[in-house]
């Protein structure tokens, strides 16, 4: 007996799965990509961390912007050593832990609420601390 999500052909491809609220995912991914591109421009708002949710939404919403996020030559590269291996490159930990610090140096300067400020450089400090300890990618290891 055959059910509507197997083949009567068992060599035959599974059909694709439509995925669920597909605009839910497509609103998400360009959301995010236009969060991080302010992000470049904003200190303090992260790039990396949209652009990586992005294309995971995309991967669920929307394959166009899926497939420019993982062939583009700034993002690409990132991304797909993200969604293979967890990794980071190690340019991108230094230059993840520069802002971080600028920032917190920032933080300490002109915040006047020490809660703030030492919740803030806290939060960085976990941060930094997780990224490090992901692998880098197979490339620079």
């Amino acid at each position: 007996m055959n059910t509507p999500d197997r083949p009567a052909d068992p060599d035959a491809p599974a059909p694709a799965r439509r995925a669920r609220f597909k605009w839910a995912w497509w609103l998400l991914a360009y959301a995010s990509l236009g969060t991080g591109i302010v992000g470049i421009f904003v200190p303090g708002l992260p790039t990396t961390v949209f652009i990586l949710i992005s294309a995971w939404a995309a991967s669920r919403g929307s394959e166009r912007l899926h497939g420019w996020l993982l062939g583009h030559p700034r993002f690409g590269p990132a991304i797909r050593d993200w969604q293979a291996h967890g990794a980071v490159s190690r340019h991108g930990k230094w230059m993840a832990t520069l802002t971080m610090a600028v920032c917190a140096a920032i933080m300490l300067w002109c915040v006047p609420v020490a809660w703030v400020k030492w919740f803030s450089i806290g939060s960085m400090t976990v941060v930094c601390v997780w990224l490090w300890l992901r692998p880098l990618p197979p490339a620079e290891a």
